[in-house]
């Protein structure tokens, strides 16, 4: 028996996709394999690792389990869609910068995650760093360099006035 495809539009890092995806076909699966967005990993496949997190219409999801038609007509925002004609944003210059990007497999998943922290909190704290990245493993950095580099980047985009978003 034939499964029927689905026709979805998707808006990935301000650009419009239309396609069409099998209904259980994972929204990890269509960013990576059909559009090319390699810089969302699959770590665990249960959405415990953070390593596929990407925003979902503004708001981080782990993408190993968010149903591709279930994201038709939103917007995603990928690791790759964070930096601005050709430059780092903040975010991922601290990471650089401070060694948060040991092996890498799970920094995309971070660095989403800590822009979105900061689109909604500009200030944070230690505290609300680790509350906010709870949802990301990583086997390399032990975080400190990790929580060091999301505070340096809230300090340049405060100093640079940049606007959250």
């Amino acid at each position: 028996m034939e499964r029927k495809k689905h026709r979805i539009t998707l808006t990935v890092n301000g650009l419009v996709y239309e396609l069409e995806v099998e209904p259980r076909e994972r929204l990890i699966d269509v960013l990576r394999y059909k559009l090319g967005y390699t810089g969302v990993k699959e770590g665990c496949s249960t959405g415990d690792c953070g390593a596929c997190t990407v925003l979902l219409d503004g708001k981080p999801v782990t993408s190993c389990l968010v149903l591709a038609v279930s994201a038709n007509g939103k917007s995603i925002v990928t690791v790759e869609g964070i930096a601005r004609e050709g430059k780092l944003h903040p975010v991922q210059q601290a990471f650089v910068e401070h060694g948060a990007v040991q092996c890498g497999f799970c920094t995309p998943g971070f660095i989403v995650n800590s822009y979105a922290l900061l689109n909604e909190n500009p200030n944070p704290d230690g505290e609300t760093i680790r509350y906010w990245l709870a949802g990301n493993l990583c086997r390399c950095t032990g975080y400190q360099k990790i929580i060091k580099a999301v505070l340096a980047a809230a300090e340049m985009m405060r100093q640079q006035g940049q606007p959250q978003g």
